[in-house]
């Protein structure tokens, strides 16, 4: 079930919002320091993590799900966000070198079709980054968050996922160790909590990101296509021409 766009604006916008995109944003950048000369696509709700890229990728574009809704980005200049089903993206095939999944995975209810989707516009070295919530977490017991809805993962579960999508995992990182708390003063010392965590007890992070490539060896697996209503198609009459002749006839 996707989230309401609206709540997910909300939630960074918030203070502890600001503290979890700052701190997922470096983690970003541990695994995509050099964007330089890419084109990008932010799917799901990635905007928060896009404008870092910006400048930098030769292009930036963001792609919200129907099922969540969509908000216009950037807040200045042009808007570079569209509204689509996450199964049918509006983009041909290999056009896009990096794209960055997040609120995405954990919601779908259309898993496989999304990756064939991702992996049909990507390009043949193309690269898939996917941040998801870490079952083992704090951050998935708690449904204040964006990040306590939808389906959580362990790395392995997600490793297994992105395998069984013609995807081959090639880089991971974490984050978010601080308890998801409104308490400013605790906020404050996100840093010291994320530098903890790392050292003493990585497998508690609030995110799990993976970094994946194609596969361009597997076969294309058996999909099954949701189910969608067919527009009632309605014949037109036949309409018989008559000539000043048959008038009399």
């Amino acid at each position: 079930m996707w989230s309401d766009v609206v709540d997910l604006k909300d939630f960074y916008d918030s203070h502890l919002g600001q503290v979890a995109r700052h701190t997922i944003r470096r983690a970003l950048r541990s695994l995509w320091p050099d964007l330089r000369g890419q084109s990008l696509l932010g799917l799901g709700f990635a905007t928060p993590y896009l404008r870092q890229f910006q400048g930098e990728a030769e292009r930036v574009v963001a792609c919200m799900p129907a099922g969540q809704g969509v908000l216009h980005w950037p807040r200045e200049g042009p808007g570079a966000v569209t509204l689509a089903e996450e199964t049918f993206l509006p983009l041909p095939d290999y056009s896009v070198d990096r794209v960055l999944l997040v609120h995405g995975l954990e919601s779908s209810e259309y898993l496989r079709d999304m990756l064939h989707e991702i992996w049909r516009v990507l390009t043949g070295d193309g690269r898939l980054l996917v941040v998801v919530p870490n079952r083992r977490g704090i951050w998935a017991r708690f449904d204040r968050t964006p990040f306590g809805w939808g389906h959580p993962y362990s790395r392995t579960q997600l490793s297994r996922v992105l395998r069984d999508n013609q995807f081959t995992p090639v880089g991971s990182e974490r984050a978010l160790y601080i308890p998801p708390t409104r308490w400013r003063w605790l906020l404050r010392s996100a840093v010291a909590w994320e530098r903890l965590g790392r050292r003493w007890f990585p497998t508690f992070s609030g995110v799990i990101m993976i970094e994946a490539g194609k596969q361009l060896y597997a076969a294309s697996p058996v999909r099954e296509r949701p189910r969608r209503s067919r527009p009632v198609v309605v014949s037109m009459p036949h309409v018989v021409r008559r000539t000043p002749g048959d008038e009399g006839a």
